[in-house]
């Protein structure tokens, strides 16, 4: 059983047999071919059977595919379980080490799911996407700003279009400033190109997706939406109920219980960012479906203006994760059940 614990330059390695006594400790470079070298090192004990855990952090899937691809069988444990089992009054990277093979041989590994390199490439993709976006929102913003500072106001709607470029052009600004904003403007345009080839890219491979073909169906969900959620959920079948699938996605509230008190916190924000964005952006249009309109219009209006609009669209957003639970479990379009007509005597 091997423990390993991965930084940035090296790789802490702890072997411990079935009795549990360490048989040794070492460190390698983080590295493929430190990894190569790391198996030679294990191999000159034995044939035994390796089983090996590494923690979920950035660089864990590339030690993961690495040695899989060796010949080990490696597990990748979610690292926030994993801290409770660890030592409280000292942590050491060889300690984290000993911990997770320790877990290893006491069948105790709290493993997490991996995608296929087909899922993460399209995870990569849309997560290249949102972060063009973010940075093209930085520029507009910073553009808002300089006009700000000079006290000059925006006719228009979109300060972007043709008609807001032309009034850029017009405004008497200080050099320096006007300088800025044409910088901006520049960035903004590449930015703009680049998200147009990406969703071009994210359209082609959504018509692919069997699980985004069966999301577009739903009210709020288009292809580029359909293509993120399909993504971020990976494998439906992870899944055994509903509840699972909402609790991932990070919109419930955090619950504390103890005896007769019961508290209700914010949202947990368990689960994929991007998963979290897409179905919340997908409410904007699923709240004016028949199915969802009259919940979150009376949700609206029983939380008062400041609240209601944020709690009912994080309330449809959870109706709409049940349904697409559903959708892919049963592998069915978006088809929801008509009211029941009330009888008549």
């Amino acid at each position: 059983h091997i423990g390993l614990d991965l930084s940035r330059p090296r790789v802490d390695v702890c072997v411990v047999a079935d009795d549990g006594i360490v048989v040794e400790q070492t460190a390698v470079h983080n590295s493929r071919q430190g990894l190569v070298d790391l198996v030679d090192q294990i191999a000159c004990h034995g044939d035994n059977e390796i089983r090996a855990v590494v923690e979920s952090m950035n660089g864990a899937r590339f030690v993961h595919d690495t040695l899989e691809e060796l010949g080990w069988d490696v597990e990748v444990a979610d690292a926030a379980k994993v801290k409770g089992f660890g030592p409280i009054a000292t942590k050491t990277d060889r300690i984290d080490a000993w911990v997770l093979a320790e877990l290893s041989r006491r069948d105790l590994v709290p493993t997490i799911w991996l995608p296929t390199p087909e899922v993460r490439a399209g995870r990569e993709l849309c997560r290249l996407r949102s972060h063009l976006v973010k940075h093209r929102t930085m520029l507009k913003n910073r553009i808002h700003s300089n006009l700000i500072s000079w006290a000059l106001t925006v006719p228009m709607s979109d300060l972007f279009g043709t008609k807001g470029r032309q009034h850029l052009k017009k405004l008497e600004i200080p050099t320096q400033w006007r300088h800025s904003i044409s910088i901006c403007l520049t960035e903004i345009d590449h930015l703009d190109q680049q998200i147009t080839n990406i969703d071009h890219e994210i359209r082609k491979r959504a018509t692919n997706d069997v699980y985004t073909q069966l999301l577009i169906t739903a009210p709020g969900i288009g292809p580029i939406l359909g293509y993120i959620i399909s993504t971020e959920i990976g494998d439906i079948t992870r899944f055994p109920t509903p509840k699972q699938l909402v609790g991932y996605t990070g919109l419930v509230p955090r619950v504390r219980q103890s005896g007769d008190n019961d508290y209700r916190g914010p949202l947990t924000g368990n689960g994929p960012t991007q998963l979290r964005w897409a179905l919340i952006e997908a409410t904007t249009w699923a709240q004016k479906h028949p199915t969802y309109q009259k919940r979150h219009q009376r949700i609206k209006q029983r939380r008062g203006k400041q609240q209601g609009t944020s709690i009912a669209r994080v309330d449809t957003a959870r109706r709409l994760t049940t349904a697409i639970w559903w959708m892919l479990t049963k592998q069915e379009p978006f088809n929801p059940q008509s009211p029941v007509l009330p009888l008549v005597a």
